[in-house]
This record gives structure tokens, C-alpha cells and sequence, in this order.
């Protein structure tokens, strides 16, 4: 039924701004073309001490980073000169491609609307294909993505594919990404015709199998197995994969599928040449020092997204 539970465990991406990372994770690398899950907040802070959240330019090649927050908002800033406020119920899809650098940025009082800011930041690796494309952008309304409801159940398609729904976000490999809410007693599947699904708990718990799972925890099931989760409380989930894509290599903030692009990667940045976003380019994260590491193991990833 489960092959694996992943806990969240505690990340820093700026001074006073720790998150829950999910992936990657050491026996988990990727939820089919997923390769990196964070979970920021809920943050509540003074507006005087937003600045300090606030994640620098940075850079990414070969995947598309994925933002959705449940609350609060944040501006994006990329090299494409896209400034983009996201607010709860939109999707920023950024494709890095070939490279790209941005920066999220927390300042405006009304980022802390509703009390805190809360979102949810995907990496999804892309095809060998596409991994060398022109960086691109693109924000999705809360309109452009359907929702079903029933009894005790609210659902919105992020992304992909998956009970029958569909939406124009562009993606570049089969995959599907869902925001859940289930009331208690509530019961929801997983979408079929996928070998690799989980089910990330936001909030609350559910049970599986006869075994509660609290917040904090990616279920990653066993393929051909179509379990029925049960909201023990009211829940948020966020049920995610796809098909693989092979074998990705992570350092900082740079993914392929070979090796020595990434050590491109980390050229390019040292020496400037992917560009900084052209409003937000007084400032940027710095190239993390690479001492030897273990196989596998690699600067933990800067960025929000």
C-alpha cells in the first residue's frame, strides 16, 4: 500500500525563514517528474520584518519551478523582466530551461492578508528534450483551473491531468498536481493511470489503511494500488507524481540529467552570464562553496521555487 513515508524536516532559505522540505529526500529523490516539495509557514511576522523573508535573485536551469500559496502573496521577479504578484489560488509556473534567475520577494503588507503567509514550492524536472529550451513564464488565475466539489470534498487542479479534469497549464511530461480539502470523515482516491503518486498532508490527518498520518507527511504509495484516504479531521493534501523521467542530477538550485551541465551551471552564474531580473539586480545569492561531498548529497537549494 505505502512504499514510503516521508517527514518534512526544517530547511532555512534566508535568515528568521525556515520551511518544511519534502523532497528530495535521501531514499526519494523524485515522485515521478517531481524533484523538489518545500512547504513555507504559515508566517506570521511584524510587516516592519517582511524584508527579511525575502529570497535574493537566484538561478535555475532544467526544470520548472511551481508556485501556490494558501495565503498571503508574494512578487516575482525574473530576467525575462516578468514582475508577477501571486496571490492564494494562482499558479506561477516558471520553466528555467537552458537558465533563468528570479527572485520572490515579501513587500507588501499585504502579503501577511488573512493572517499568514503559507505556500507550497515544486520543482519539476523536465524532458532531456526540453531542458535546453528558452526560459519562459506564465501566471494562472484561479479561474483557469477547475475545481470539483461533493460532499465533504473540494478539489482544484493544479496541474496536469487527473479525474477526468484538465486545465491550459503548460507541462512538459505526464504528471498530475492537486489541492485537496476533505472534511472529517471525508474519503478521496488517487487519480489512476500514474506509476508514481503520493499524497502530501498539509493540515490535519488522515487515515490509510487503519494507520492515521498527521501533517508534515508525504505518502508515497505503491504503484497499481488505488488506496481510499479517510480526513480523520479537516485536511488539507496535496496529491502529486507522474512518470518518471530518469535519472536527475540536483546541485543548489541547478537539475539535469548530466553532470557536466551543471558544472556549467555553476560557470555560468560565477561568472555572470545568466542575467540577473532586470528590476531586482542590485543584489543576488551567491555561488555556494563546493567542498567535496558525499555522492548524491549537494548545497541545499536556495530558493523558494
Amino acid at each position: 500500500m505505502l512504499d514510503l513515508i516521508i517527514d518534512a524536516r526544517p530547511a532555512a532559505l534566508s535568515p528568521g525563514f525556515e520551511v518544511r522540505r519534502i523532497l528530495p529526500y535521501r531514499l526519494r529523490r523524485m515522485l515521478g517528474p517531481f524533484i523538489f516539495m518545500d512547504h513555507a509557514g504559515p508566517v506570521q511576522v511584524a510587516p516592519e520584518l517582511l524584508p527579511s523573508l525575502d529570497v535574493l535573485p537566484h538561478p535555475h536551469i532544467g526544470l520548472s519551478t511551481v508556485s501556490y500559496l494558501f495565503g498571503g502573496q508574494v512578487t516575482h521577479r525574473d530576467s525575462l523582466g516578468v514582475e508577477q504578484i501571486i496571490k492564494p489560488g494562482e499558479v506561477n509556473w516558471m520553466t528555467a530551461g537552458r537558465g533563468i534567475a528570479h527572485s520572490e520577494r515579501f513587500e507588501d503588507p499585504a502579503t501577511l492578508a488573512g493572517g499568514a503567509l503559507e505556500m507550497i514550492q515544486t520543482w519539476v524536472a523536465l524532458p532531456e528534450a526540453d531542458e535546453e529550451q528558452a526560459p519562459t513564464f506564465a501566471n494562472y488565475q484561479p479561474q483557469q483551473l477547475p475545481i470539483f466539489t461533493d460532499t465533504g470534498v473540494w478539489m482544484r487542479l493544479i496541474a496536469g491531468d487527473a479525474f477526468g479534469l484538465r486545465n491550459d497549464v503548460k507541462t512538459h511530461s505526464p504528471l498530475f498536481y492537486l489541492h485537496v480539502v476533505l472534511q472529517p470523515g471525508a474519503r478521496f482516491g488517487l487519480p489512476r493511470g500514474y506509476p508514481e503518486r503520493g499524497a502530501y498532508v498539509a493540515k490535519g490527518s488522515v487515515e490509510v489503511a487503519g494507520r492515521t498520518y498527521s501533517a508534515g507527511k508525504l505518502l508515497v504509495f505503491t504503484p497499481g494500488i488505488d488506496p481510499v484516504l479517510v480526513a480523520r479531521e479537516a485536511s488539507t493534501l496535496m496529491l502529486l507524481g507522474g512518470e518518471p523521467l530518469g535519472e536527475r542530477f540536483i546541485w543548489w538550485n541547478f537539475v539535469s540529467s548530466r553532470r557536466d551541465r551543471i558544472e556549467q551551471a555553476k560557470a555560468d552564474w560565477q561568472a555572470g552570464r545568466i542575467e540577473l531580473p532586470p528590476t531586482d539586480n542590485a543584489e543576488f545569492v551567491p555561488l555556494p562553496q563546493d567542498r567535496t561531498r558525499p555522492a548524491g548529497s549537494s548545497p541545499a537549494p536556495q530558493a523558494l521555487s
